[in-house]
């Protein structure tokens, strides 16, 4: 049976490791040729492409500071060079640094706004440049986004503004075929979340969501399978709460 990303380009930022890995093993087993990007891990990124290729999928690593818009015309354009081409992008690429306002310094505010925001954003420019018809930008929100949690108001805040230009790039990039859309997650199973965390922390949060547990890697990445796929179609502009029901 062909597989449903078969032919079809991903580039998947932050790949390295968490829910960007998972991503990107789910994106290569479906058929895509993957670029599993990486900051600062070249050695962890490497390992995923040997997963990958071991299982029969094909992918390479590639380096790049998305915080630095002439680092992701580099990324874009080595992309290009190997595999001439990009029809997925996944804006997996994030940090959270969780502080009361009054400790919250200016680095802290510009490190999550030039990763969060601003990397999403060019990310997302240089996708609209190079795609052709019916590509697929899937970008990263987050469900405290939309409650009010002590301490994640500057994570929280670069968020909503990746919420907000993922619908009003949905009507300027449609003509072309390209969705944009937000995945929008609850506390999952990583390194982002759990570090710092006590086990009774972890357990409590766990337990507000419908089934009593914290999200794994895979209950993202096969809703961002869907919105790579062509049955997407006519899903654009949207933010998806995957936090099994996260109140």
């Amino acid at each position: 049976m062909e597989k449903k990303l078969a032919g079809k380009v991903a580039l998947v930022t932050g790949a390295s490791r968490g829910i960007g890995q998972k991503i990107a093993e789910e994106l290569a087993a479906n058929g895509a040729r993957v670029v599993v990007n990486y900051a600062s891990s070249p050695a962890k990124a490497e390992e995923v492409v040997a997963g990958i290729k071991q299982s029969g999928g094909e992918a390479v690593a590639i380096q790049a500071d998305i915080s630095k818009v002439a680092e992701i015309e580099s990324l874009f354009r080595k992309t290009l060079e190997i595999y001439g081409q990009v029809d997925i992008l996944v804006n997996n690429a994030g940090i959270m640094i969780t502080k009361p306002i009054a400790s919250v310094t200016e680095d802290d505010f510009d490190k999550q706004f030039a990763i969060n925001v601003k990397g999403t954003f060019f990310a997302t420019q240089q996708a609209a440049l190079h795609m052709k018809e019916n590509g697929r930008i899937i970008n990263f929100s987050t469900s405290v986004a939309g409650q009010m949690f002590p301490t994640y108001s500057t994570y929280a805040g670069t968020k909503g503004a990746v919420e907000q230009f993922t619908r009003q790039l949905a009507k300027e990039l449609g003509p072309k075929g390209i969705t944009i859309n937000a995945v929008s997650p609850g506390p999952v199973n990583t390194e982002l979340f759990t570090a710092g965390k006590t086990e009774e922390q972890i357990k409590a949060v766990g337990s507000s969501n419908s089934f009593g547990r914290l999200g794994e890697p895979e209950d993202i990445s096969k809703v961002v399978l869907f919105l790579a796929s062509p049955e997407s179609q006519w899903v654009t502009g949207q933010t998806v709460r995957v936090n099994g029901g996260f109140i």
